[in-house]
């Protein structure tokens, strides 16, 4: 048993050291945006915005909202697909995501909201479609309820925005509660990420694009605060259906993060004349994994294709 041993110990040294243990390096100031060579920054009241604009020329706009910690790469091809069909076409990074700031300060609903508020009014946008995925859901809810005129559709994609969310109790993060969700978290987080797809097997890649996102200082707390400050939004999404707005919802069938079962009740409740659609063979990210199914669905019936 000694000799066995004896035999292992530096193999289980060889696999500790091989493990990333430097995290949240990087901080996001001028030096970090100066080596970001696509899309372009604007400094809004709480921090630098990274955004991608395209077709700045048309007059049809899509806002393309992300979820809760995968950055705007996330509708890349949505993305793509409605700027080649001639769409104006924004896509950002809400704080604590990606390239934009990592502000510490609350990370809620409506910090998100205003700030896709600050950039369409720096853009001069006065009227737009928002697309939002997944914890998405939540900022276009909150935006509408606060900017109505703003809106000419909503559509939610895998939508976290009609879950029954408890009452906060409190909303602090600590430097404990940061350091031990990296511990504990951020060794695994990234092949989490598979989990959001049917067939993770089709996306390789997926895991090492967001262990990126992983040396971004402040990324742990911004997650933590985010849930933290999840609150019910029935209120606000019950105002939305008061005025009228165009609404649809967009889910894949086999989603395990967001279930509809659990929310369907109240989503009867609050939207009970949305339009809505299931995405065959797709998992949380039916924009992705079957692309062509959705974006059949998304041009040609609710937002019909530019000729």
């Amino acid at each position: 048993m000694k000799k066995i041993f004896l035999l292992a110990t530096p193999l289980l040294l060889l696999f500790i050291s091989c493990q990333k243990t430097d995290y949240e390096t990087v901080v996001k100031d001028d030096d970090f945006r100066s080596t970001i060579s696509s899309g372009n920054f604007v400094e809004l009241s709480n921090g630098y915005t990274y955004y991608e604009l395209a077709n700045d020329n048309k007059e049809k706009t899509l806002v393309f909202i992300h979820g809760f910690s995968v950055p705007s790469y996330i509708w890349d091809e949505t993305f793509n697909a409605a700027k080649n069909k001639g769409y104006r076409v924004i896509r950002l990074d809400l704080f604590g995501r990606g390239y934009s700031n990592n502000p510490n300060i609350d990370y809620t609903d409506d910090l998100f909201a205003n700030q896709v508020i600050e950039l369409l009014n720096h853009l001069k946008i006065k009227k737009a479609t928002f697309l939002g995925l997944s914890n998405g859901g939540r900022v276009i809810s909150k935006l509408a309820s606060i900017k109505p005129n703003l809106v000419e559709k909503l559509i939610y994609v895998s939508a976290s925005s009609f879950y029954d969310n408890p009452s906060i109790s409190s909303n602090i993060v600590t430097d404990k509660e940061v350091q031990d969700f990296i511990t504990t978290n951020y060794p695994t987080i990234s092949k989490g990420q598979l989990l959001d797809f049917k067939y993770p097997e089709n996306y390789p890649s997926w895991e090492g694009k967001y262990e990126e996102l992983l040396n971004y200082k402040g990324f742990a707390r911004a997650l933590i605060s985010t849930r933290k400050n999840h609150v019910n939004l029935n209120k606000e999404n019950l105002l939305i259906s008061e005025i009228n707005l165009p609404i649809y919802t967009i889910w894949g069938d086999s989603d395990l993060a967001v279930v509809y079962n659990d929310f369907k009740e109240n989503l009867n409740k609050v939207f009970p004349n949305r339009f809505e659609y299931f995405v065959p063979n797709s998992g949380h990210l039916p924009n992705i994994e079957n692309k062509s199914n959705f974006e059949n669905y998304l041009f040609n019936v609710v937002l019909k294709t530019i000729n």
